[in-house]
């Protein structure tokens, strides 16, 4: 084994685990969201962990975020909740924020 291949290797596998903790980020990130939006709504216990599975299934709907976003503020509008859209994007940026800080001890 050649030290360009070996190097190659380590790369090869710092990208995969990089791109495992972005998706356990997100995931994670994603589930706190969610869990702040049931309390607002005044969801049960079991009504937030479907919601939970929802919104998490909604990040795979497109590439990005938005559609995250706008599951969340969409749900929040019909639940009858005064919310604006910079108010659900802050607290989306503060939950990805808080589950890089979770999982940072992980990595």
């Amino acid at each position: 084994m050649t030290t360009f291949q070996d190097r190659e290797r380590s790369k090869k596998a710092k990208f995969e685990r990089d791109e495992e903790l972005r998706f356990r980020i997100q995931a994670r990130r994603d589930r706190l969201l969610a869990q702040w939006a049931a309390s607002r709504m005044g969801l049960s216990d079991g009504e937030t962990e479907s919601y939970v599975g929802d919104v998490v299934r909604a990040d795979f709907e497109e590439p990005g975020d938005e559609d995250v976003i706008r599951k969340v503020l969409g749900d929040m509008l019909n639940a009858a909740i005064e919310i604006e859209e910079d108010e659900v994007r802050a607290v989306f940026a503060d939950k990805q924020h808080e589950a890089r800080r979770m999982l940072a001890g992980d990595a």
